[in-house]
């Protein structure tokens, strides 16, 4: 089952990787946020749908409510951001700087669960700021407002990858990922109705844009209700290191996906960058400590 785990993940890395580009072209008809809402509203109907055939209404408890709302409320940060960065960057910057979120973990996770990070993920993390440097300021088309969009919503994504870390042995995890997926439909479409101009966009000409229908099927079954539920249930035969490895993929395969859909091409300063950035995510998650004398080796859960 291991293979198998490791290539579902490697599966979800580049089914999130691709849809950045189908993304971007959505919301040329339709508001970020309002695309977000209806796009994790119809992969709630999925999950929900899921559960009620299971029979597994019950586990939908006060404590998966509470978990649910809080990831959900990360969730909603991070695509929220994330899309409307999309509206001002590219396709290949974005996916790099959302990738940043693997490096922000082990940083966060000092200050909130007070875990010491790892000196190889101090120095990941230095590579991977300069390589963010480099891809936006000393790239093409300089930083811009949609990077910084994009770096908020990676923290959103980082925030997430915590809280997930302390929550999944709490709840049932198809219940868990259906409280946090309707969380963020409502969030984003709240922001939407409120901040957006919904009257003008959300009509039918826009829905039935072949760009905006195809992105929201596209979207709310492979890049969210499946995509989540594939990432929980390969964790189960996999150590977390391979997890934060295989998903740093994400940004490489939307720069590949960038480069022969839509012919998007980086500057030799912004693909020195996206080096940087990706060399930062892997050294941060190499198991130092597995290598260092006096090392036990554990069963994994």
């Amino acid at each position: 089952m291991k293979w198998f785990a490791d290539f579902s993940l490697l599966l979800v890395a580049l089914i999130w990787g691709v849809t950045f580009v189908i993304v971007q072209n959505a919301i040329e008809f339709l508001p970020p946020l309002l695309f977000n809402g209806i796009r994790f509203f119809l992969a709630f109907l999925i999950l929900f749908t899921v559960l009620l055939f299971r029979k597994k209404i019950r586990e939908l408890n006060a404590i998966t409510w509470r978990n649910g709302l809080i990831l959900g409320l990360c969730l909603a940060i991070g695509y929220a951001f994330q899309t409307i960065g999309l509206l001002y960057t590219t396709v290949s910057k974005a996916g790099f700087i959302t990738g940043l979120s693997v490096v922000l973990v082990p940083i966060l996770s000092l200050f909130i669960l007070k875990k010491r990070p790892t000196p190889l993920a101090i120095i990941g993390s230095f590579i991977a700021a300069t390589g963010l440097y480099l891809l936006t300021a000393g790239g093409e088309g300089g930083w811009n407002i949609g990077d910084f969009f994009v770096l908020i919503g990676a923290f959103g994504f980082a925030f997430h990858i915590i809280f997930t870390d302390a929550f999944t042995q709490q709840s049932s995890a198809v219940a868990l990922t259906s409280v946090q997926i309707l969380t963020v439909s409502v969030l984003c479409s709240l922001g939407g109705f409120i901040m957006e101009d919904w009257q003008t966009t959300l009509t039918a000409d826009n829905l039935l844009q072949t760009h905006v229908w195809g992105a929201l099927l596209i979207t709310a079954f492979a890049a969210t209700a499946l995509a989540f539920f594939l990432q929980t249930h390969a964790q189960k035969f996999t150590t977390p290191t391979r997890v934060a490895l295989l998903l740093a993929m994400e940004p490489v395969f939307a720069a590949i996906t960038a480069f022969f859909w839509i012919d998007e091409r980086l500057a030799a300063a912004g693909l020195t960058g996206c080096l940087l950035i990706f060399f930062g995510m892997i050294l941060a998650e190499i198991p130092i400590h597995k290598f260092l004398p006096g090392h036990v080796v554990q069963k994994e859960k």
